[in-house]
């Protein structure tokens, strides 16, 4: 019991940072319709403009600040770069933001170069939150939770309860309609994608010090991301939180169970003939195979349900 609750809340934990990614990816999916190679980017950079920031101000200004900034710096290259590439077709928009993708990184490199910075958690964070028998659970894992959930519940309201959110929906699926009735749809969209930058740029804020701020981070998450956004449907915000928990918690629970077939055979009696050809395969736990688990179950979801679990169209 207490080995399966604390699992969950670690899961949950990382489930709540993946959606924290993947909401900002599927806004900006659904405002573009091509996927955006340079998203993780902008996790990454939020890393490292709270890093910087907090090293000056402290952990709580960087919190807010870093997130404004690059969401302003995501709506500079929308309107200055995205925007002028979009009349040219998908294409050369996603060429663009892999190009960009590739830049950030050279870019980090050579102001904070190749090795990790010491981006720590707040001393008033660090801590344990509560203890079950001999295993803790951290603060801070308690407020990337917290954190999450407001975050959660901010983009719902901000959709479905409030005029701005009623115009954000109208321009991303009417934006024809939408602009016939006055409003804005290139600020919109400008906005939308500083707003996604600005939603990975937080997850960054309190993931680059939960786990490591150096310049591979936005490639160790990057293909995730898309993972989540198309199991849970392109497009659809719903689909990417189903998306992001379930992946989460497998994936914790996966790295945290240390068992294998062959042990599981071995507990039953069963003896496997050391040269047998897949002795190899057998003997791998499911610890170490954790790191598929996400790719096989989009394999899995492209050939059952290409849509997504949630999706409206199929890319």
């Amino acid at each position: 019991m207490e080995f399966a609750l604390i699992t969950f809340l670690n899961g949950l934990s990382y489930g709540f940072l993946l959606f924290m990614l993947s909401s900002g990816l599927t806004l900006i999916y659904s405002m573009m319709g091509v996927p955006n190679f340079a998203h993780a980017s902008f996790y990454m950079l939020g890393a490292y403009a709270a890093y910087a920031i907090s090293s000056v101000l402290g952990f709580w200004p960087a919190l807010v600040l870093a997130p404004l900034l690059i969401g302003a710096l995501g709506a500079l290259i929308e309107h200055y770069g995205l925007r002028i590439v979009h009349r040219y077709g998908h294409i050369p928009e996603l060429l663009f933001t892999f190009g960009l993708s590739y830049m950030v990184v050279e870019v980090v490199q050579l102001i904070w170069g190749r090795a990790p910075v010491p981006y720590r958690i707040p001393p008033e964070l660090d801590g344990t939150l509560f203890t079950l028998y001999s295993t803790t659970f951290p603060v801070y894992r308690g407020f990337m939770l917290l954190v999450a959930a407001c975050m959660l519940v901010a983009i719902y309201a901000l959709l479905r309860h409030t005029r701005i959110g009623l115009t954000i929906q109208a321009a991303l699926t009417h934006p024809q309609m939408a602009e016939a009735l006055g409003h804005n749809v290139p600020r919109v969209f400008m906005l939308v994608f500083g707003g996604g930058c600005a939603l990975a740029a937080l997850a960054g804020v309190i993931g680059g010090n939960a786990f490591v701020t150096e310049p591979g981070m936005a490639g160790a998450v990057g293909s995730i991301i898309f993972v989540v956004v198309i199991v849970g449907g392109l497009g659809s915000l719903a689909g990417a939180f189903i998306a992001s928990m379930l992946i989460g918690l497998a994936q914790t629970f996966a790295v945290a169970l240390d068992y294998s077939p062959a042990s599981v055979l071995a507990t039953l009696g069963v003896t496997i003939d050391p040269g047998a050809p897949l002795q190899a395969l057998l003997g791998l736990s499911i610890a170490q195979v954790a790191p598929i688990l996400p790719y096989l179950l989009l394999i899995v979801m492209l050939i059952v349900r290409p849509k997504g679990l949630m999706g409206t169209r199929e890319g």
